[in-house]
């Protein structure tokens, strides 16, 4: 039963991760009245910067969801090494790009100071997780380097989470603004305290067995 559970489990991830990873291709085939844009003043969809910022966190974000799923699978880890070795840089660039895009635009979102500082938090956090991963893993540190990888795609996973507690948040708050700025932080706060419960387990159990 745990192990058709934990099958469920993967699958839905893997799942939300693919889907929610080509979702901005919606953005570039309708208009600027779509989902979150349709909330931005003319002036600032009008803006080259913002838009080189927006365009390139949805797009880098969207390819770091798209792929970094994969990572978490110890058979694909064992078995073709050099592939994920390969797919972890473009995982690293992609989020690292996405991430600092994501800190200039969250300059501008939606909700006020609440919701800027919670989407930037993120962007800082995400930056920082997925670069030091990468310093690790090339000072051969390879459990600090998982660890640092998961919470880099827990607050990749964001966009995953922020879609789904949105509507609800939208409901419960009184309407789109007040839901928009408990989301800000709801998206990705627990997605990280879950990180952590995983990486204190998964350290716990390779103590046991060092």
């Amino acid at each position: 039963m745990g192990r058709i559970k934990s099958k469920i489990s993967w699958g839905l991830f893997a799942f939300s991760s693919i889907m929610i990873g080509l979702y901005p291709i919606v953005y570039f085939v309708i208009d600027h009245e779509f989902g979150l844009l349709s909330n931005k003043t003319d002036a600032l969809l009008a803006d080259t910067f913002w838009n080189i910022g927006f365009y390139g966190h949805i797009t880098l974000g969207g390819l770091s969801l798209f792929i970094g799923w994969m990572q978490f699978s110890k058979k694909l880890r064992k078995q073709k090494i050099e592939w994920h070795r390969k797919v972890g840089y473009v995982y690293t660039v992609a989020a690292t790009i996405s991430g600092l895009c994501a800190i200039y635009i969250g300059i501008f979102a939606t909700g006020g100071i609440v919701a800027i500082v919670g989407f930037m938090t993120l962007g800082v956090l995400w930056v920082i997780s997925t670069v030091s991963a990468l310093v690790s893993i090339k000072k051969g540190d390879v459990r600090r380097h998982e660890n640092l990888m998961i919470i880099s795609y827990a607050c990749c996973f964001a966009a995953v989470t922020l879609r789904l507690w949105l509507p609800i948040c939208d409901a419960f708050a009184g309407g789109f603004i007040p839901g928009y700025r408990i989301v800000a932080w709801l998206c990705w706060v627990p997605n990280v305290l879950a990180a952590l419960l995983i990486i204190n387990r998964k350290n716990k159990r390779l103590e046991k067995f060092a």
